[in-house]
């Protein structure tokens, strides 16, 4: 049996104030909580960051987003704080020096399509919206697209935010206009004509939105003979990767069908042990 430890409590003495014994007292209880598992940080604590107002987004600069040339240029603004939300206009803006006219020129980008980006950036959703908050939620009405659809502009507009939203490094505006494609109605003449958009201003890589072209197509040959077939030719001619993919997806279909075929009509097979021979004997 061990020795009955004896502890020694300070107390103040001349050489030792009062102070000083009740911060090694101190120190003690913190080396103990730090013994029994708990963290003693004697680092200072960051202070959280501020949380940016809306009203600190209007106060920043206005830029100028030019669009378009000759006769056909328009000039949107919007703040420079709202911009530098996508990775690509926060690049754009870095390089602004102090007094400058911050002006940025997008010659090629679609009028609509930016509207309907500064709409998001504002409000986190554009036009048409969806109705609510259900992932099969419908859009509400939009009065700029014809009845019937045949142009396919209600597919073609959010199909250009789509790739807007790809160049200006906006994932989740992408993610919004990919839902959005996937609840537009239209014709089969208009569907030609956004699948048209979609293989020549997407990357050959980007699945997510080729293919359920591909797929919509490879599913629909009555279609194809009865209301498009003109159009779903002269698409094949112009970009034969379109033809191809919907090709594929044809005879992958085909030969799933065979194999369930095949498959239902086999006999089933027959036991691998012999019948007993009858002696003749």
């Amino acid at each position: 049996m061990a020795d009955p430890e004896v502890r020694v409590e300070a107390t103040p003495t001349e050489d030792t104030p009062a102070d000083d014994v009740a911060m090694a007292d101190d120190g003690d209880e913190a080396e103990a909580k730090a013994g029994d598992g708990e963290e003693v940080s004697t680092l200072p604590q960051a202070e959280a960051p501020k949380r940016a107002t809306f009203l600190d987004y209007l106060k920043s600069p206005m830029v100028e987003l030019v669009l378009g040339t000759g006769s056909d240029q328009a000039v949107l603004t919007a703040h420079q704080a709202m911009l530098v939300k996508s990775p690509y206009f926060a690049d754009v803006c870095a390089q602004f020096s102090e007094g400058s006219k911050r002006r940025i020129e997008l010659p090629d980008e679609d009028l609509n399509a930016t509207g309907s980006f500064l709409e998001y950036l504002y409000m986190d959703e554009y036009f048409p919206r969806r109705l609510n908050s259900h992932k099969d939620s419908p859009l509400e009405p939009d009065d700029s697209v014809p009845t019937p659809d045949d142009s396919g502009a209600a597919l073609l507009k959010h199909a250009k935010v789509y790739t807007i939203a790809e160049k200006f490094g906006m994932p989740a505006l992408k993610s919004l206009a990919h839902s959005k494609i996937h609840r537009a109605t239209s014709t089969a003449k208009g569907e030609i004509a956004y699948a048209r958009y979609v293989y020549d201003k997407t990357s050959a890589s980007d699945e997510t939105i080729r293919k359920p072209v591909a797929a919509f197509w490879a599913t629909r040959s009555h279609v194809l003979r009865h209301e498009a077939e003109a159009e779903f030719r002269a698409m094949c001619l112009e970009y034969p990767q379109f033809g191809f993919d919907v090709l594929s997806l044809v005879l992958d279909m085909k030969e799933k069908r065979g194999e369930r075929h095949e498959g239902s009509s086999q006999q089933p097979p027959a036991s691998g042990r012999k019948r007993a021979r009858v002696s003749q004997g």
